[in-house]
């Protein structure tokens, strides 16, 4: 059974989603403020979080960015916010998926059992022999503790850009559409709409003085492709 943390202070859906994913075998703890969040997930270690972002006490962007700090435990947000910038502000604070209100139980369900296949992956993988180390020219990275160089230096790159990283360069030489990219990274499809894999390669290229669009081409109509030769 997978312990779910969610920080909600709406009863009536909070009660919805308790009693819905308890159906489901997960067992879930309500947190009703923002500010007793970071204390609570301390105490209880949850295997994922789904946190909504207008709380009393603590806004749940803040909540975001202190639980990531401390937690590689997948964080869910569920919000009523409509607009774009959320969903990115929130995937660079550290977020894996983000949900918008009102969500239907089943597409929740979806979205946390997605998190729960990576979680079971990431611990499969922990398992095996390590072999962690990617190299493309002056481009080297080390999976086990997240740590990227370039020319010699360490790029700090946020929890989203770095799972964004990992799905280019583990296809080099491939095009990867945008449906591909979120579904390796977020467990979800592409709906047409969702512009976060473009500003994400964006910030990728300035993080890698790839202005020129060189090292992570765009193919136009189908989407990107990670360039193993052009990291020199």
């Amino acid at each position: 059974m997978f312990r779910v943390m969610l920080v909600e202070d709406d009863e009536r859906l909070a009660s919805l989603i308790i009693e819905y994913l308890q159906a489901y075998e997960f067992a879930v703890d309500l947190v009703p403020r923002g500010d007793l969040a970071l204390a609570h997930f301390q105490a209880t270690s949850p295997d994922m979080v789904v946190l909504d972002l207008m709380l009393p006490g603590l806004d749940g962007m803040v909540v975001c960015r202190q639980i990531r700090e401390i937690s590689r435990a997948p964080i869910l947000i569920l919000t009523a916010r409509e607009d774009s910038y959320d969903e990115v502000s929130a995937l660079e604070q550290g977020a894996d998926d983000f949900v918008s209100k009102p969500v239907q139980p089943r597409i929740l369900l979806a979205r946390l059992r997605a998190l729960v296949r990576r979680i079971q992956g990431a611990t499969s993988s922990s398992n095996a022999v390590d072999n962690d180390g990617l190299q493309f020219g002056a481009l080297s990275i080390s999976r086990s503790d997240r740590v990227v160089h370039w020319r010699q230096q360490i790029v700090d790159l946020s929890n989203t850009e770095f799972k964004l990283l990992m799905v280019l360069v583990e296809s080099p030489g491939k095009v990867l559409s945008r449906d591909d990219i979120l579904k390796k990274m977020r467990g979800i499809e592409f709906d047409g709409l969702d512009r976060s894999i473009d500003n994400l390669i964006s910030r990728l290229r300035r993080r890698f003085d790839d202005q020129n669009s060189e090292k992570i081409k765009t193919v136009w109509g189908e989407g990107y492709l990670f360039s193993p030769s052009a990291w020199e």
